[in-house]
């Protein structure tokens, strides 16, 4: 069978572009047919998912998610990935409705971090992200204490997710380094940019090797799932 790549997007589109960009960029391929094939769903009129799960109405969400990765499914794709940080509250059950893996970004992220020895990382994530204990699950499955932020550092976290990236700027730098600062007194040996929109905040701005990107992590993952070979250098 041949394998192909489901992408369920849109939330935002700018981040669905920047992930798919991650996957060609971390393909080994020297031509054209060398690469994925891949379908992008950006389904841009999803909910906003932590207005959803802080309300507590996830039902028409759910649904909406469903759906996607159900056709996505249909076209024929053999995986499915969804660079979205916090839908991935859902993804466990779209995964026992769903024939077709769903690559899980957070359980990798945390498996990653885990692989390189990291004890402490910090999140850096939506409210929704944060409150769901998404990523303090899975850090902690393997042995990690995640960290979130303070509500002072987590009001500017949301702020440069939708205050700026959202709306098509390209995030403050002063504002980072304060979340930066109070990461690192936390104790954090680590952080991880746990929303896409922070993931296209680091394509404007360069971060260290203290940050590990999400969803890179799921774009790699996305690679050698599909049975691709992935590029080194």
């Amino acid at each position: 069978m041949e394998q192909k790549l489901g992408v369920l997007g849109g939330m935002g589109p700018q981040a669905t572009q920047v992930f798919y960009q991650f996957v060609l960029d971390r393909t080994d391929a020297a031509r054209d047919q060398d690469h994925i094939p891949a379908l992008i769903l950006s389904d841009t009129g999803i909910p906003d998912r932590t207005q959803a799960i802080l309300s507590g109405e996830t039902g028409e969400l759910y649904q909406r998610l469903l759906k996607d990765a159900r056709l996505l499914e249909n076209c024929g794709c053999t995986a499915i990935a969804i660079p979205c940080n916090t839908s991935h509250y859902f993804v466990d059950k779209l995964q026992e409705d769903v024939g077709v893996p769903i690559l899980h970004m957070i359980r990798e992220t945390a498996q990653e971090l885990a692989r390189q020895g990291k004890k402490r990382p910090g999140i850096l994530a939506t409210d929704g992200t944060i409150r769901t204990g998404l990523y303090q699950k899975e850090c902690a499955a393997v042995g990690m204490e995640a960290v979130a932020p303070d509500a002072l550092t987590q009001r500017l976290v949301m702020s440069i997710i939708y205050d700026e990236i959202k709306q098509g700027e390209q995030g403050s730098r002063e504002k980072f380094a304060h979340i930066d600062r109070a990461i690192r007194r936390a104790g954090c040996d680590c952080a991880i940019l746990a929303c896409t929109e922070l993931s296209v905040f680091s394509t404007y701005h360069s971060l260290p090797p203290f940050y590990l990107d999400a969803m890179a992590v799921l774009a790699q993952r996305a690679v050698t799932a599909c049975g691709y070979p992935l590029r080194t250098i």
